[in-house]
């Protein structure tokens, strides 16, 4: 039965997420095989909010922190020869991968 590769990415820096995201569709077109995607997930919005005054006193001011967390969803043919390539690519610390294997 032929096997379909899931790969999730994620991070926080948008252009080393597309770099990544590019280079594993240009992988599969290369090795010829089925690529799905890259499939634009939605982007998850962190928020954290602090008083800027230690000690509560004085105006109600606050400092708002945010970090969005960029998501895509590859669907690629999963053979030997594309599943080693796949592992032998540079990928940033920033990004995050998952790979989940499954049949048609």
């Amino acid at each position: 039965m032929p096997q379909i590769a899931r790969i999730k990415l994620q991070s926080a820096d948008l252009q080393e997420l597309e770099k990544v995201s590019t280079e594993i569709k240009e992988l599969g077109v290369k090795t010829g095989v089925n690529v799905k995607g890259p499939v634009p997930l939605p982007t998850k919005k962190l928020r954290v909010v602090t008083r800027k005054a230690p000690s509560g006193q004085g105006t109600h001011t606050f400092d708002k922190w945010d970090l969005k967390l960029h998501r895509r969803l590859i669907d690629i043919d999963a053979n030997e020869r594309t599943m080693g390539q796949l592992t032998r690519l540079r990928i940033p610390e920033t990004v995050s991968i998952e790979i989940k294997l499954r049949t048609r």
